[in-house]
C-alpha cells in the first residue's frame, strides 16, 4: 500500500488537491442551513477552527461529517482539498475525501499563524449568463 504524503496547515494554499492531514479541532462553528444553487437542495454546513503545530485553518465540514467532529480531538483528512471563500482559504473533506479520528496527538497548536485569515484574489471564472451584463471584456473575453 503506498503511503500517502501528509501536509501541515503552513503547507496549504488557495487550490491544494490531494490534502492528506492531521490537525486538532479547536472551535466547532455554528451548523447553518444552504441551498444548493445546483438544484435547490437544502445542505447543512459548519466552519470550524482547527490547526497543528504550523498554523490554523478553517474546516468546512458538510451534512454527516459536521457530527464526526468535536473540540479538542484530532482527525486526520484524506484527499481533501482548499478552496477560497470570499477570499479565504478553506480545508474541505469533499465528495473523494475521507475524515477519521486519530489517535496521533497534536499538542501545542501554532494559533498565531491562521492561512485563513489572509485574502487571496478569487480565480474562478465568471459566469455571466443570465446577465444583463453584455460579457464584452472581463474573463474569458476574446478582444485581448
Amino acid at each position: 500500500m503506498e503511503e500517502e504524503e501528509m501536509m501541515k496547515v503552513s503547507d496549504l494554499g488557495p487550490s491544494s488537491r490531494k490534502v492528506n492531514i492531521i490537525f486538532k479541532v479547536l472551535e466547532t462553528g455554528d451548523v447553518r442551513e444552504v441551498r444548493s444553487r445546483r438544484d435547490g437542495s437544502s445542505h447543512t454546513v459548519s466552519d470550524n477552527l482547527v490547526g497543528d503545530e504550523t498554523g490554523t485553518v478553517i474546516l468546512a465540514l458538510w451534512n454527516e461529517d459536521i457530527s464526526k467532529v468535536e473540540q479538542g480531538s484530532c482527525y486526520r483528512i484524506k484527499n481533501g482539498y482548499t478552496s477560497l471563500f470570499r477570499g479565504n482559504i478553506r480545508l474541505n473533506v469533499g465528495r473523494y475525501g475521507e475524515l477519521e479520528e486519530t489517535d496521533e496527538a497534536i499538542g501545542e497548536v501554532n494559533e498565531e499563524n491562521n492561512i485563513s485569515e489572509r485574502s487571496y484574489p478569487d480565480q474562478r471564472p465568471r459566469s455571466f449568463s443570465g446577465s444583463s451584463w453584455g460579457g464584452s471584456g472581463g474573463y474569458g473575453s476574446s478582444r485581448y
